[in-house]
């Protein structure tokens, strides 16, 4: 069907209402069938008629639904619902050479091409984007896929988009059954080794990494065990030398008699071993040095790990979530500090702890609403009432509550404690109150003020004041069309000759009278004439003409 296209956003979201969450969500951008829309609850897209149904209104706009199959799928509580322009691109329409060319079906076409449009535009608008002044030299392509992978998206000097590595978040010791993030850091316990995350997952199985059947999701940033090992071996090897090199020495030397030749061999051995032995003991002070490194670095990713862990104990212990109640410890059952945070989940609103009480976060704008809830503690004690209002003798209200208990006695004490005037504030109660949708069954007589058009040469009533008008001529006038016209009014207009007479009228292209034919005045001096009218469209007004009245 074909049906003008606002100017509006093709994407509405709402928080869940109505029964269980089931809505009705409302849409304001036109639509020409059901499926011309998506609709995600979380991040989960639904399925039409399974999840959820559409109601299609008149003027293309409507609403959604939310079976009870769309409220079971996971997850149970969104936080909210997106309804998403998503009608397919597509052309399905061809215009002929001497064809049909009906004016339905262009509209239908031009309908859909704005569609696209705006849905176009809507998906742009939560795009990543330069803003329309930056130079236009700016180059905001990405980079290629195998430079950017596993990088973090940056930005060069020139704002150019660039690949840049991240060090990522110290996660502590790894651990199984646990959730990690890409470039999350973590250390092997059983060899000290340091591990960067490569790919999103929950680990399984037990440590060391290296035999996990996860390691290919992490890349070995510090070789502990490996320094470790070598510091050791080599270590071990220069004992050994040296203590080769000792024992040939000493078997190659002789206090007292002639040294054979074997001997001299041993002797010249003996030097190579203790060269060997100060090789090993330089290799060993540098597998030392590689240990030391690695484990300055492990103390470090330990330090950021602590501090990050100490800032969020911080902040844990002065926001501490949503509660149902005043919570008289933190979230570790420690005191409460002065300054803490929560939501109560009752009232509903944000409270603050002043080191003494918990009060009001903040005053909405709107009135304060009374509840069944909110009037009984109005009508407790006075300590009671100032801490529900979030009033503290001696900063925001003067120390006087004498009459805080006369909210509990009768009405009209308690209006004038409030400041309540009925006829001023509030208005009395009264059981023959009219109301405008229902029928009404009148027991005395109804009456609407006469008001008085301003004579001159063009006459223009506002059908928003009143229904029945007055005026007297002082010249030949123009009636013209009145303002305000609402379909089902209806009045009369009196009109009186000054004492001149011989006065007309001409009437605006509104005014419609029996045969088209528009009424002569009576133009005796005085003479009354009645116009009696009924408005039935946005431009025609019904009249009737009743002259020279007597």
């Amino acid at each position: 069907m074909a049906v003008p296209i606002s100017n509006v956003t093709r994407r509405q979201v709402y928080a869940p209402s109505g029964s269980g969450g089931a809505g009705p969500y409302a849409f304001t951008f036109e639509i020409l069938a059901n499926t011309d829309i998506a609709v995600y609850k979380d991040d989960a897209l639904l399925t039409l008629t399974t999840h959820y149904t559409v109601s299609i209104a008149s003027n293309g706009t409507g609403s959604v639904t939310i079976t009870a199959t769309g409220l079971a799928l996971a997850p149970t509580s969104p936080t909210q619902y997106a309804i998403v322009g998503n009608r397919t691109i597509a052309r399905a329409t061809d215009f002929t050479t001497g064809g049909d060319f009906f004016a339905n079906t262009i509209n239908d076409e031009l309908d859909q091409q704005t569609i696209f449009a705006q849905q176009n535009s809507e998906g742009l608008q939560r795009a990543l984007s330069a803003p329309q002044t930056d130079p236009t030299t700016i180059n905001m392509i990405l980079p290629r896929a195998s430079l950017r992978a596993n990088k973090a998206l940056g930005f060069d000097a020139d704002g150019n988009p660039a690949i840049a590595d991240t060090l990522g978040t110290n996660r502590g010791n790894w651990s199984t059954n646990t959730l990690f993030y890409v470039r999350d850091i973590v250390k092997d316990t059983t060899n000290n080794n340091i591990y960067q995350c490569l790919t999103l997952h929950t680990s399984v199985g037990a440590q060391p990494i290296s035999t996990n059947a996860d390691v290919a999701k992490w890349f070995l940033l510090v070789d502990a065990g490996t320094a470790t090992s070598s510091a050791a071996a080599a270590a071990s090897s220069a004992s050994d030398s040296a203590a080769s090199a000792i024992l040939a020495n000493d078997w190659a030397t002789k206090t007292s008699g002639a040294v054979a030749g074997g001997e001299f061999s041993a002797k010249y051995h003996a030097t190579a071993a203790a060269s060997s032995a100060s090789t090993a003991t330089t290799q060993a002070g540098l597998a030392s040095t590689a240990k030391t490194g690695a484990e300055t670095a492990q103390t470090a990713a330990e330090a950021a790990r602590d501090a990050t862990l100490a800032a969020y104990d911080s902040f844990d212990d002065r926001y501490l979530g949503a509660k149902a109640s005043n919570p008289t410890l933190d979230n570790d059952g420690n005191a409460l500090l002065a300054g803490s945070l929560y939501y109560n989940t009752v009232v509903p609103e944000m409270r603050l702890y002043t080191g003494s009480a918990w009060v009001a976060a903040y005053v909405s704008g709107a009135a304060y609403l009374l509840t069944a809830n909110n009037l009984s503690e109005l009508t407790a004690t006075a300590s009671t009432v100032r801490t529900n209002l979030g009033l503290a003798i001696g900063t925001n209200v003067q120390a006087y509550d004498a009459d805080l208990t006369t909210l509990g006695a009768g009405g009209a004490s308690a209006r004038t404690f409030l400041g309540l005037a009925i006829g001023t504030d509030v208005q009395a109660y009264d059981a023959d109150t009219a109301k405008t949708d229902v029928a009404q069954s009148f027991t005395a007589a109804q009456r609407g003020t006469v008001s008085a058009l301003t004579d001159g040469a063009t006459i223009t009533p506002d059908f928003a004041l009143a229904n029945n008008f007055s005026v007297t001529l002082g010249g030949s006038r123009t009636l013209a069309n009145p303002t305000n016209l609402t379909v089902g009014q209806s009045g009369v207009i009196k009109v009186t000759q000054d004492g001149t007479g011989s006065r007309t009228l001409a009437y605006g292209s509104n005014w419609d009278f029996a045969g088209g034919t528009a009424p002569t005045l009576t133009t005796t001096a005085n003479a009354v004439d009645i116009l009696a009218y009924y408005v039935d469209g946005a431009s025609n007004i019904t009249t009737r003409f009743i002259g020279d009245r007597k």
